[in-house]
């Protein structure tokens, strides 16, 4: 982990319910700028209930103190959140018929700024961080993710992370449905975030993304806890030995 920086993100005690169930129990995480954590679990452990919750989605019921840049962010609305440099990409993104791309991100980057984004700025930025990702430049005219394949979907929760320049990214499975090639560039752009001090959460199952994206700290998540932090070598372990070997360490359930 990054030494003597600030905190950009911390969660503290966080348990999340949906309905009467409790499906996150008393999870903390604290992450610098430019940090990359990696959270990895099995399926059904809670991981994407975490983001979803953090984010502020209605369907969660969250208990807990969530901080960014010294701010509580615990109470705001999920537009109140992005606004003040939340981000969540989502594992199954929404397709919007009617609204392209490029309108959509410069809503949004207004938005996220407070003030309009001159066209010729916004064309310049734009085409700028779609060459970084291998974008073909008609993308920008498509429908929002209407037709989309999995792997354009991605790519496109990708080029939203660059252009809006959060203070901490919360991915959620991006590397789900993805060839090697877009993985590649994927993982390119998650890089090039870190590096202009975003602090990044990327939830995933598999090693194969943290073979292009170096996490600072891995975390286990288990039934609803993380059980286990350490390296990127922990990683490297479960690759090898799975999940079965792994319990909360205070013997819960």
């Amino acid at each position: 982990m990054k030494e003597q920086q600030a905190v950009v993100f911390s969660c503290q005690d966080v348990h999340v319910w949906v309905a009467d169930r409790e499906v996150v129990k008393g999870v903390s995480l604290a992450v610098a700028p430019g940090e990359v954590h990696a959270i990895m679990g099995p399926n059904g452990s809670g991981k994407s209930s975490l983001a979803n919750a953090l984010m502020g989605h209605p369907a969660y019921t969250l208990e807990g103190r969530i901080e960014l840049a010294g701010q509580d962010v615990t109470a705001l609305s999920p537009d109140q959140k992005a606004r003040a440099g939340m981000f969540l990409a989502f594992q199954y993104p929404v397709a919007i018929p009617g609204v392209s791309v490029a309108s959509f991100l410069r809503a949004a980057l207004t938005a996220v700024r407070g003030r309009e984004v001159p066209v010729r700025e916004f064309r310049r930025e734009l085409a700028a961080r779609m060459d970084e990702l291998e974008m073909d430049p008609a993308f920008a005219g498509r429908y929002l993710n209407d037709g989309f394949s999995g792997g354009e979907k991605k790519r496109l929760e990708i080029l939203q992370l660059l252009m809006l320049r959060p203070r901490l990214a919360l991915l959620d499975e991006t590397d789900s449905g993805l060839d090697i090639d877009a993985l590649k560039v994927v993982a390119a752009g998650i890089n090039a975030a870190a590096r202009e001090e975003v602090g990044m959460v990327l939830i995933t199952h598999y090693q194969r993304l943290l073979d292009h994206v170096q996490p600072h700290v891995v975390h286990v998540f288990v039934n609803g806890r993380i059980v286990r932090s350490g390296g990127p070598e922990l990683a490297l372990e479960l690759e090898s030995r799975g999940y079965d070997w792994l319990a909360p360490q205070d013997g819960r359930v």
